[in-house]
């Protein structure tokens, strides 16, 4: 079941939290309950990846997003991730969600983020989002102006260069249907 009241914490929270430049570090607190975890007593993986949208919840509230959104009937979907799983989270740890934008290029932002338990890394996720409207992808620059943001993406670290590059060397749809 999706965390519908996570979420609303979230937006009820970081409504009211100070506002955030749009490359600002936004980090969050949270806690592994019982309906997060797998048959192996730790936080499902599947279930990370929800838990992921609330650091982006709160990232995308406290820089305006949320509110440009609405402004200009524009919508926001993920369009690829890398995730590594490092260390178990457990039920009742806490743990703490750091999410950043990485950098853009000319259709999709991407959005560092990752799990912290006390001083040790448990994940980390690189996301490929986008912005849509009625007539597609709204390029990444014309959404940063509308946050106050009018400079130039920060240079892609290489590893997300690589990604991105690797990515496009993926067949899709996939050869393999099934039928």
């Amino acid at each position: 079941m999706y965390p519908v009241v996570r979420v609303i914490k979230e937006l009820i929270t970081n409504r009211k939290a100070p506002k955030l430049h749009p490359l600002d570090t936004h980090v969050s607190y949270h806690r592994c309950w019982p309906q997060d975890i797998d048959t192996y007593f730790e936080m499902n993986n599947g279930r990370i990846l929800t838990i992921f949208d609330l650091g982006r919840t709160g990232l995308a509230t406290r820089v305006g997003l949320i509110d440009v959104l609405k402004k200009n009937s524009w919508g926001l979907t993920m369009a690829g991730v890398s995730v590594r799983y490092r260390k178990r989270i457990r039920p009742f740890a806490k743990f703490r969600i750091v999410s950043k934008t990485a950098g853009w290029d000319h259709r999709f932002v991407y959005i560092d983020q990752s799990i912290w338990i006390g001083d040790e890394c448990a994940t980390q996720a690189m996301y490929r989002s986008a912005i849509t409207s009625a007539n597609g992808i709204v390029p990444p620059d014309q959404v940063f102006a509308a946050l106050g943001n009018e400079g130039k993406s920060p240079e892609l670290p290489e590893w997300i260069k690589n990604w991105i590059d690797a990515d496009a060397t993926r067949p899709w749809p996939p050869t393999d249907s099934g039928t």
